[in-house]
């Protein structure tokens, strides 16, 4: 009896090698994978919600404590010229109001920080992580998936309530003359990098949680390593030496300090030196991370 010999399916051929061509592992699938992950988790796309929402409303604060500001530094000038004189020559509010797009970021990067320990703690505290590394051996690319994810997530969160904020805050500044146009020196700059900013936090945090492997102590050690440990530097440390301030400066808050800032003091680091030191440490701990559990048992 002859047999009639049966044509493989054109998208499951398998190569010299015996395996199935199209059924193998790559970045894109894996990227895939963990933005599904991420983005239909309810509690989260409800607390990145409420992160677009408070940055604006703090900005839109901002704005209107700027602008009360103004108003009273002004009926005060009225009866005082030595002071009016002194408004005129320092521009008044002017240069606050030029920060008030990223003013939420301070309470932003909080949120976001802790969803990125969260998205990555989490997985090792039910073992979630063990079947990420089964579907993905090599463990970087898993890794790298989800620095990548919620570095897209909170850049899009950051510029998007900076743009927002920005809209929202000219009518408020406008009672008092303050309002200013997107495309004035260093406001354009300081919306985009308010996202950035957010995107390098979001990688920092998630090394720290890929690394302590613990929700609430990586978000611990976060909070001190962007809030606790500037002020410690600066009000305790401060007067041990002199070359202790100028150091300040290389800490990852500062560096998002001076990526979010419009202005630029003639001895502060500008934009792009403060990208370097927050995306500096960034790189540095997301390398740590990758080593680290490369090699550590899951």
């Amino acid at each position: 009896m002859a047999h009639t010999a049966t044509a493989p399916a054109p998208g499951n051929a398998e190569t010299p090698h015996g395996t199935t061509r199209g059924s193998g592992v790559n970045f894109g699938r894996v990227l895939k994978s963990e933005w599904i992950k991420v983005t239909t988790v309810p509690s989260t796309v409800i607390l990145l919600s409420c992160t677009l929402i408070v940055m604006v409303g703090l900005a839109a604060l901002a704005a209107w404590g700027i602008s009360t500001a103004q108003g009273s530094m002004a009926a005060m000038a009225e009866q005082d010229p030595q002071m009016a004189a002194q408004m005129e020559a320092q521009g008044g509010m002017d240069a606050a109001a030029l920060t008030v797009p990223s003013s939420g970021f301070i309470f932003g990067q909080l949120l976001i920080a802790s969803l990125a320990v969260v998205l990555i703690a989490s997985e090792w505290a039910t073992g979630m992580i063990r079947s990420t590394m089964v579907a993905v051996p090599k463990r970087i690319p898993a890794l790298l998936a989800k620095n990548l994810v919620i570095a897209v997530i909170a850049f899009v969160i950051g510029t998007a309530s900076a743009f927002i904020s920005y809209f929202i805050s000219q009518p408020i500044l406008a009672v008092e003359d303050l309002d200013f146009a997107i495309t004035t020196d260093g406001v354009l700059l300081s919306i985009i990098n308010t996202g950035a900013a957010l995107a390098l936090i979001a990688v920092l945090a998630m090394s720290i949680g890929t690394l302590l492997r613990n929700t609430a102590g990586s978000i611990v050690t976060i909070i001190g390593f962007l809030f606790v440990l500037p002020i410690l530097i600066v009000t305790l440390l401060s007067n041990l030496a002199d070359w202790i301030p100028d150091a300040a400066r290389f800490l990852p808050d500062a560096g998002a300090t001076q990526m979010i800032a419009p202005e630029i003091a003639d001895d502060a680091f500008n934009q792009w030196q403060g990208a370097l030191v927050l995306g500096g440490w960034a790189l540095v701990l997301l390398v740590i991370s990758l080593i680290v559990t490369k090699q550590r048992d899951v």
